[in-house]
């Protein structure tokens, strides 16, 4: 039998390195490194060259709350729709209470102070009847109070007179009824007050006014004033009522040319009792058309003239309306009432 002895070995001669190891592997990292860095800024040259752009970072929308109330989506007219408010007050939101609040206008007044009451026909009654001796009464009351209330606006408006007042207030009555026929409306409204003008202009939107101011069958002349306060003690207003007698045209056509009302070559006596107002303590007012007072005993308005549609015949394809001699009915006599 034949045995082999292993011979001893030793790790120190069999794994034996030369002795400058260490100071190579140092050199070979460094060039390495240099290498790498140089490189990359090779790389970042080439991109500038080129142009090259990175895509951006992309952002999604996390919904990460509840949203407990929704408004009601557009369009949803019409469906059935729920009740916002107590859908709001089951997810725990209180809604605001509203206040319904009419704004306030300190520039004119909201009606007439005291108005004056005309005597039943314009005339002076016999002072030896009991009517007459009411009214002779009253006009004396009224008459007393209006000096007083004279007196008050002369102090703010010097240069007001009753003689050449009346005359002006008849000027500013045709310069405004001039706007309204124009649709003029920033005119208007330096002529007419804040309360006056909607009732100017209510429901003649797609209507045509033709309106003339033809003489004055009497001098104009101021019969009534007053001198009240609103809001607080101090804030006056100046209302003068102003009796005017004259002679004038109107005419109002609708939409589509149809005459509505009065008559553009007919003219009508009109006796009308105009309110003109001031804001007295701002210096900067002036008088404008406030109202009219229209007495009890005043007769009615003209009737509306409406148009109505007759129907005509039925017509085929070929047939014409000339050619049947159709005679057109006339319409019952109907009263209109506005």
């Amino acid at each position: 039998m034949w045995c082999f002895k292993p011979e001893r070995i030793y790790p120190e001669a069999a794994f034996h390195l030369p002795y400058n190891w260490g100071k190579m592997a140092t050199s070979l990292t460094r060039t390495f490194g240099s290498l790498r860095i140089v490189a990359r800024r090779g790389l970042k040259n080439a991109e500038l060259a080129l142009n090259i752009q990175h895509p951006g970072p992309l952002f999604l929308p996390v919904r990460t709350k509840k949203r407990h109330f929704i408004p009601p989506a557009v369009g949803m007219k019409g469906k059935k729709e729920e009740n916002p408010e107590a859908k709001a007050r089951a997810a725990g939101i209180v809604f605001r209470q509203q206040y319904l609040e009419r704004p306030i206008n300190i520039a004119c007044s909201a009606g007439v102070f005291d108005p004056y009451i005309p005597p039943e026909g314009d005339a002076r009654l016999s002072t030896l009847s009991k009517e007459g001796l009411r009214q002779r009464t009253e006009q004396i009351r009224q008459s007393a109070a209006s000096q007083l209330a004279i007196r008050k606006v002369k102090e703010y408006d010097s240069q007001f007179s009753t003689k050449t007042f009346a005359e002006q207030a008849q000027e500013i009555f045709i310069e405004a009824h001039n706007a309204l026929t124009q649709f003029n409306k920033e005119k208007l409204h330096s002529l007419v007050t804040e309360r006056c003008y909607p009732e100017m202009t209510r429901g003649n939107r797609y209507k045509t006014i033709r309106w003339r101011f033809v003489e004055s069958l009497e001098p104009p002349r101021v019969v009534h004033a007053r001198c009240p306060d609103m809001v607080t003690k101090g804030n006056l207003y100046g209302q003068v009522t102003v009796r005017m007698h004259s002679k004038q045209t109107l005419a109002i056509y609708d939409r589509f040319g149809r005459l509505m009302l009065g008559s553009e070559e007919q003219p009508k006596d009109v006796l009308e009792y105009l309110v003109i107002e001031r804001h007295l303590v701002n210096p900067y007012s002036r008088w404008r058309l406030h109202g009219k007072i229209v007495p009890s005993w005043a007769p009615p308005k003209d009737p509306v003239i409406k148009t109505v549609a007759i129907p005509g015949p039925e017509l085929k394809p070929w047939e014409e309306f000339d050619a049947l001699n159709y005679e057109v009915p006339k319409p019952a006599a109907v009263q209109w009432n506005k």
